[in-house]
């Protein structure tokens, strides 16, 4: 496989499902792989940011990470800047329509952030909080943790890549990931069918009504909001990163085909069915993959369960 996929070449392989299913895995893992290695032949790099959009993989990518550091005979905690959240009753900075804009990095406690990762980097011990989205307060001192010589804390969210976080701590003791889907699929002719965002929205789309019991349309709608976000907070800090991991797997239109098209068919609302039958369209040209043949470890079951 390579970095430029096209429709036929995704269906040729999808004639042998299991074994596709299989080698895209083992891809993947290959990549995160090498990043644990080069994390735990560093013992200066006690802190792992690990940024990337929504969708690209963040929670499977840390867990492979834990997974890896374990078995090369250290522990990885993964802490969530989500965490850091200032609680609902303090408020938020306003967005250009007058709304709480919950995707800024100013929504964060940043003072708090820098306090506990800076103890961590030098002491190797902090106390953490935990955010409570049904209440919307944080619960700060939840946890604690200690790091040993072969530890490392893997620090997951939308801003870890953001200087306002990470120019406070030294660079030595920092190793930095970019995960997202950095591929796009084409036709023969060399068009975009699937844009890297049309792969991403499907993920969300199926993980979301899967796990959340979040309606199609309601998906539709919170993504402005979430790719805006990426655009002004994200994006421009990927390159920042020490290294940058695809996410894509080949495999993916034809595990989602199926149930993104059933769910992309309920969709009413008159703004969102252009977008929907473009992509019904799309997904309609894949060969259907039973995605319970994915391997248990695949990153993609962090969307299909």
């Amino acid at each position: 496989m390579n970095d430029r996929y096209t429709l036929k070449k995704i269906n040729e392989y999808a004639a042998n499902p299991k074994e596709f299913l299989a080698l895209c895995s083992q891809e993947y893992h290959k990549k995160a792989d090498a990043a644990a290695s080069e994390i735990f032949g560093d013992k200066s790099k006690k802190i792992v940011m690990l940024a990337g959009p929504s969708s690209s993989g963040k929670t499977t990518t840390a867990k492979i990470l834990s997974e890896d550091i374990k078995a090369l005979g250290g522990r990885a905690y993964t802490v969530s800047l989500d965490d850091f959240y200032h609680p609902h009753s303090v408020g938020y900075p306003l967005d250009e329509n007058g709304k709480p804009d919950y995707e800024c990095v100013e929504a964060l406690d940043i003072e708090l952030l820098h306090a506990k990762l800076g103890e961590l980097a030098e002491k190797g011990k902090s106390t953490l909080p935990v955010f409570d989205f049904k209440t919307g307060e944080r619960i700060n001192n939840a946890k604690t943790i200690e790091l040993r010589e072969n530890d490392v804390i893997i620090v997951e969210g939308l801003h870890a890549l953001n200087p306002v976080i990470t120019d406070t701590l030294s660079e030595k003791n920092l190793y930095k990931i970019y995960v997202s889907v950095s591929s796009r699929v084409y036709n023969e002719n060399g068009e975009v069918l699937l844009s890297k965002r049309d792969l991403r929205f499907i993920r969300r789309m199926v993980r979301d009504f899967s796990f959340r019991s979040t309606p199609v349309e309601r998906t539709f709608e919170v993504w402005q909001s979430v790719t805006r976000g990426e655009d002004k907070y994200l994006f421009p800090f990927e390159d920042r990163a020490d290294v940058k991991i695809n996410s894509f797997h080949p495999c993916e239109p034809c595990v989602f085909a199926q149930r993104a098209i059933n769910l992309l068919g309920d969709v009413e609302k008159e703004e969102y069915k252009e977008k929907a039958q473009r992509l019904i369209n799309t997904l309609s040209l894949f060969e259907k993959t039973d995605y319970s043949l994915l391997p248990a470890d695949s990153l993609l079951r962090e969307f299909t369960g």
